[in-house]
């Protein structure tokens, strides 16, 4: 007979190989007895307890119990007060108006938080920003006045900059950013004009930042990126050093400017990280944050300046951010063609000729693929990524320096008070040698535009109108476009920048594109980014990103 198929194998074994094994079991918890006895008792004794024969033992068997019962609560209690620092913690991230020296018990100040809160929603936004603006300024013993390398008159406030002369003995120091955008001959140029007047600094942020905290993974490159470059850090760093000595005591730094002129930049360039809040829209700093760059040098970021409505419809368009004020595209951005020179915008657009603004809409819309139903060009969408644009840190224009003009606010005692303190030959020396290491567009490649002057501000509250509901309406409805365009264009930045991130700098110099380039390159709706492909060889490319 035929012996089943066994489901299991089976476990009989020789003598000699069931011996073997015991003996090599018994060997092996020999040693590990040894190994104990040489290490000592390893398992702890037990508690033998209060022996009976002990007088007083209920007594001494309660004072445990009690002792146990005080060790609980202690844990308990300091496991609320873990959890009370760190919802502190939380709100002072969200709320950074409410300051550590008023804070009271959870329930009170969660109370305040939501009262504040709630009058700040209340109240306008354009007169929050003047009182922080206020705060920032008398506060400072430096001011910093970022501008726009692109139109650097066009960034100056005379009202501001006659506040912090009439504010006693303040320093103003001038600092061009985003200095990559622009010619290096037109970059001079301005550097020796406003020279004459204030300390200039040549700047250019890094934007690649790593967020506070937080690891990111770095991937191996064979140069880096030019985003990731900051130029004029050192320059900066000297100049207010050599000023703090001269001071003999610990000074404050305030950062301000125009939307979008990259003062949360700087100050996360000179941090080595991304302390500050920066974005692709504009006027994301609403409220003064004070960033300690040492124990003698402290830096106080600001919100915006506002712009006065009494301006030109160009300072309108390109200083007025969405998010407080009532802007139409479509008028926006015709002010901006008015300004620019027409034959190197249809170069650089690669458009046909147009003698007006409609057909100019009309063409760019078609060029980029965009269309309403019906197949009929979206002119307003055109108008929309236009200003867009040029809003933001991507293009690259600039103006000629006025031939002999000076602030009405300034004269030769003012001019040289507020030179005195700062070492001006190093300056002078550490702004020629950012100069050489910025790679600037070509002078073929950039768009001329006239600029329109200084741009007047309101530092008053008083001067602020009321706000009326059909303004709040449009305001919220402009808002809304402008970060949907905004948020479209961040996912075409990250694909830009991995493309050029596996260029050499000469292919970048040939191949990248002026629409595609972190927390401010301007937008493209997501439906036309199979279009824009097309127009890999059309222009040269500065994708950087400030805020």
């Amino acid at each position: 007979m035929k012996r089943p198929k066994l489901k299991k194998a089976s476990k009989r074994m020789t003598c000699h190989k069931r011996y073997k094994i015991q003996k090599k079991v018994r060997e092996h918890h020999r040693k590990l007895r040894k190994e104990a006895k040489k290490r000592g008792r390893k398992k702890p004794r037990k508690d033998p307890g209060v022996p009976n024969s002990a007088p007083f033992k209920e007594a001494l068997l309660r004072e445990a119990e009690l002792r146990k019962q005080r060790l609980e609560e202690l844990k308990q209690q300091q496991k609320l007060d873990r959890q009370k620092e760190q919802d502190k913690k939380r709100r002072l991230e969200t709320d950074p108006a409410v300051e550590l020296s008023n804070m009271e018990p959870v329930k009170e100040e969660f109370g305040q938080c939501k009262a504040k809160k709630a009058k700040s929603s209340k109240q306008n936004p354009k007169r929050l920003y003047c009182q922080e603006l206020k705060k920032v300024i008398e506060a400072s013993d430096v001011v910093l006045e970022v501008l726009d390398a692109r139109d650097p008159l066009g960034c100056r406030c005379p009202q501001v900059e006659e506040a912090i002369v009439k504010g006693g003995q303040k320093k103003l120091v001038l600092v061009l950013n985003k200095s990559d955008l622009v010619p290096k001959e037109n970059l001079e140029n301005w550097l020796s004009y406003l020279t004459k007047e204030l300390p200039t600094v040549v700047f250019k942020a890094s934007t690649n930042l790593k967020d506070k905290g937080k690891r990111i993974k770095v991937k191996k490159k064979a140069a880096p990126f030019k985003s990731e470059v900051c130029v004029g850090k050192e320059g900066l760093w000297k100049l207010l050093g050599g000023f703090q000595e001269t001071y003999g005591k610990a000074i404050h730094i305030g950062v301000i400017g125009f939307p979008n002129v990259g003062k949360s930049s700087i100050i996360n360039s000179l941090k080595q990280e991304r302390i500050c809040n920066v974005g692709v829209s504009m006027g994301l700093t609403r409220y003064m944050q004070v960033v300690p760059l040492d124990k003698q040098i402290t830096i106080i970021d600001s919100p915006s300046f506002i712009v006065s409505p009494l301006n030109s419809a160009i300072a309108l368009a390109l200083r007025s951010p969405a998010s407080i004020e009532v802007v139409k595209p479509m008028e926006a951005a015709s002010a901006i063609l008015s300004h620019a020179d027409a034959r190197q915008v249809v170069l650089k657009y690669t458009v046909p000729d147009f003698q007006n603004s409609l057909e100019f809409f009309t063409s760019f819309a078609q060029r980029r693929g965009l269309h309403q139903k019906g197949g009929s060009p979206n002119v307003e969408g055109a108008a929309k990524l236009l200003w867009s644009e040029w809003t933001g840190a991507s293009l690259s224009y600039f103006c000629h320096p006025p031939t002999s003009w000076t602030p009405p606010h300034f004269n030769e005692s003012i001019v040289t008070d507020m030179k005195w303190g700062f070492n001006l030959e190093e300056l002078e020396k550490n702004n020629a040698h950012s100069i050489q290491a910025i790679r600037g567009p070509r002078l073929a490649s950039s768009i001329l535009f006239q600029s329109s002057g200084l741009t007047n501000g309101v530092i008053e509250e008083k001067d602020i109108p009321e706000e009326l509901p059909k303004q709040k309406e449009w305001k919220q409805e402009e808002r809304g476009d402008y970060e949907d365009v905004n948020t479209d264009q961040e996912c075409v930045d990250e694909e830009g920048d991995e493309k050029s991130s596996d260029m050499s700098p000469a292919e970048e110099a040939c191949e990248a594109l002026p629409e595609d380039s972190e927390a401010d390159k301007q937008s493209a709706p997501s439906f036309i980014l199979d279009k824009m492909t097309e127009e890999e060889d059309d222009a040269y490319d500065f994708s950087t990103d400030y805020v």
